[in-house]
């Protein structure tokens, strides 16, 4: 059984594929030969498709700046959803993406035009970082510690056929984590059928799509979903992160700090000592336990304790940068290991690897850190 194809009318064709199987490629290359359409639209943003046709390097500095600008946990999230894959038995040993770059390089070798129909990657794992709780926020760093191989796969052929199969599992992101499954789901597919709806008159058009995909933006472009510049701008806002944990991250210092000072003003020396206790004892548990969780060296874990009851007083810094690059300078990565890293097409990665190593001992450091500083100032509030 082939790819599953709707024909939203004559001139507009949506071809769902798997983005890592076989047979995805020769159905991208069949319809584009035998349905020839004038314009191949294909699910990829130019940072995806500059990394499937380019050379990738990633460098010492290149995993600093992953570290310095905050994206480990953007990595973290981008390597669940590869790990996903896997786990549903869809990996048969292509590049994942291969089917795109297929209707890419079939459709310039034939001269057809090419639009790159989906939001920008770092957008779409931002928006969807920042809508997760921090229940879902934990419960992905969970995952990733507890993900072990299934031996329960599907087989492509049903998982493309079976449309309910299709929707249960994009259900079950939802369940897992419903502001990443908004994000990565539903905005997704209200912004590649805006993006299909601004070229459908331009031509004949076929649209090589993620087979999970197929059905919202089908439905959103049967009932003449409209282009909107203003709506596909809106989609593509690139979060400042959340107001309240910005605020909680701003106040925790300052009240712990001002009630300090309240107690040394009033002379109460008792106080100021049994809350620092809370205080660097909060931190320095959280921080550790949750290097300690990452896999980090001792030495790592160690920065991660002392540095996170001095960090959480400046929301400019994390405990996790500093583990991170402790943890970078005592298992420093080889050539081989950041080639191999960017392949990113297992969570096992930031077991076995030592990049992916340092960038889970940076997030989950600063998890920890984050949770550790909360606890702290419970434990202080309830002693008032």
């Amino acid at each position: 059984m082939g790819a599953p194809i709707i024909d939203v009318d004559e001139n507009l064709r949506l071809l769902g594929t798997a983005h890592v199987a076989t047979a995805s490629v020769e159905a991208v290359k069949e319809n584009i030969e035998g349905w020839k359409p004038d314009i191949v639209a294909v699910e990829l943003c130019k940072g995806r498709h500059d990394a499937l046709t380019q050379e990738k390097r990633l460098d010492r500095e290149g995993l600093l700046k992953v570290i310095k600008e905050g994206k480990a946990p953007m990595v973290l999230l981008q390597s669940l959803l590869a790990a996903e894959q896997r786990k549903l038995g869809l990996d048969e040993g292509q590049q994942p993406g291969a089917e795109l770059l297929a209707a890419v390089e079939v459709a310039n070798e034939a001269e057809l035009r090419v639009e790159l129909v989906d939001r920008d990657i770092q957008t779409t794992l931002r928006r969807a970082w920042n809508k997760m709780s921090f229940k879902e926020k934990f419960g992905l760093m969970w995952a990733l510690l507890a993900e072990e191989d299934s031996d329960e796969e599907l087989e492509l052929e049903q998982m493309l056929a079976d449309k309910d199969l299709l929707t249960s599992l994009m259900e079950e992101l939802r369940e897992v984590s419903p502001g990443a499954g908004s994000v990565l789901i539903d905005e997704r597919d209200e912004f590649i059928a805006r993006k299909i709806s601004g070229i459908r008159s331009e031509g004949k058009v076929l649209a090589v799509l993620g087979a999970g995909h197929l059905d919202g933006v089908s439905k959103l472009l049967e009932q003449k979903v409209e282009p909107s510049e203003e709506r596909i701008a809106d989609l593509s806002v690139v979060p400042k992160g959340g107001r309240l944990l910005k605020s909680i991250s701003y106040a925790i210092p300052l009240v712990l700090l001002g009630l300090l000072g309240w107690f040394a003003y009033n002379g109460d020396l008792a106080s100021i000592k049994e809350n620092g206790i809370y205080w660097f004892a909060g931190n320095f548990i959280g921080a550790a336990l949750f290097c300690m969780l990452a896999g980090g060296h001792p030495i790592a874990i160690l920065v991660a304790a002392v540095a996170s009851p001095i960090t959480s007083l400046n929301p400019a810094l994390a405990a996790g940068w500093f583990a991170g690059y402790a943890q970078m300078k005592v298992k420093e990565p080889t050539g081989e290991d950041l080639t191999e890293f960017l392949k990113l097409d297992s969570a096992k990665l930031f077991w076995t690897n030592r990049a992916g190593r340092i960038l889970l001992v940076t997030a989950l450091t600063n998890l920890g850190s984050m949770a550790g500083a909360w606890i702290s100032m419970g434990l202080i509030a309830a002693g008032l």
